[in-house]
C-alpha cells in the first residue's frame, strides 16, 4: 500500500529546521525571493512548512501565503513569526490545507512557489495530477508557477539504521539514525528517521517515514502543459544556470 505523502511530517516538525541547517539551509531562499519580490500581488507558497522560505519573503516586503497540510509545522510558523521575525510586518497569512484541494478563489495569486521538492511529497500519479490543477485554478492568467525539484532522491542506495547527523537543538543533543528504502517500481524512496533526544540521561525517541516520489523534469513538464501551463525555463542552479540532467538542483518556471 502506497504511503500518503503527508503522512510523517507532523512527528519530523521539531526536527525539520535543525536537519535542514545542516543540510539544504538557505541556499535557494534568495532564489524565491527574487521571483516572489517580482510578482504583483500576492504569491502562494506550497508546503511552506516552519516557515524556512516564507518569513525571509515576508521580511523583504512580499505579500505571502503560506499553507501546509501539518498543524505542528506551521504552528513552528507561526511562533517563529510571534517571536519577532517578521519585525512588525504583517505580509504573512499560514493556512492549513491540503495542496491537492487548495481553498481560494479562481486566479487568486500572480505567482505560486513550490520549494525544495515539496511536489514530490505527492506518492502517486492522481495526486500530482490534482495539485496541478488545483494550482492552474488558483494561479492569474499570465501567472508564474516556480517549482523545485531534488533529483537526487532515486540515487540514494538503500541502507539500515546508519548515524546520520548529530548535534545539539535547544538544550538537547539529537542523533538522527536513518534508513532507506527504494521501490523502483513505483518510483519511491522512503526515509526511515529516527531522532534520539538526549537531555542529561533521559532519551527520548521520536521516530516517523517520509516518502518521497521521483519526478523528472520531462514528465513534470508534461503534467504541467496538461494542467494549462507553459513551461519558460529549466535551471540547473539557485544562480539561474542551464538545466542538465546533471544539475544540482532543476528548477522549472511555468507560465500561466
Amino acid at each position: 500500500m502506497t504511503r500518503e505523502g503527508w503522512q510523517g511530517w507532523d512527528t519530523y516538525a521539531p526536527f525539520y529546521d535543525w536537519e535542514n541547517a545542516q543540510t539544504l539551509g538557505r541556499r535557494d531562499v534568495a532564489f524565491w525571493r527574487r521571483i516572489a519580490t517580482r510578482a504583483p500581488g500576492p504569491v502562494l507558497e506550497l508546503g511552506c512548512g516552519t516557515g524556512r522560505v516564507t518569513m525571509p519573503l515576508a521580511r523583504a516586503g512580499v505579500e505571502i501565503v503560506g499553507v501546509d497540510r501539518s498543524a505542528p509545522m506551521l504552528e513552528r510558523a507561526r511562533k517563529r513569526r510571534r517571536g519577532g521575525a517578521l519585525k512588525g510586518t504583517s505580509h504573512v497569512r499560514l493556512v492549513r490545507a491540503d495542496i491537492r484541494a487548495l481553498p481560494f478563489g479562481s486566479g487568486s495569486f500572480p505567482t505560486v512557489i513550490a520549494p525544495y521538492g515539496i511536489l514530490q511529497s505527492l506518492t502517486r500519479p492522481r495526486d500530482l495530477t490534482a495539485a496541478l490543477d488545483a494550482v492552474a485554478r488558483v494561479t492569474a492568467s499570465g501567472g508564474t508557477f516556480g517549482i523545485d525539484l531534488v533529483p537526487d532522491v532515486p540515487k540514494w542506495r538503500e541502507y539500515s539504521n546508519r548515524v546520520q547527523l548529530r548535534g545539539r537543538s535547544n538544550g538537547a543533543h539529537l542523533t538522527l539514525v536513518e534508513s532507506v528504502r527504494q521501490d523502483a517500481k513505483r518510483r519511491l524512496t522512503t526515509f526511515h528517521q529516527t531522532f534520539l533526544e538526549r537531555r542529561g540521561s533521559r532519551i527520548q525517541e521520536h521516530e516517523f517515514e517520509l516518502t518521497f516520489r521521483t519526478l523528472s523534469v520531462a514528465e513534470m513538464s508534461r503534467q504541467l502543459e496538461r494542467a494549462g501551463f507553459r513551461v519558460d525555463a529549466v535551471l540547473g542552479d539557485y544562480r539561474g544556470r542551464p538545466w542538465d540532467d546533471r544539475a544540482e538542483v532543476w528548477i522549472i518556471l511555468a507560465r500561466r
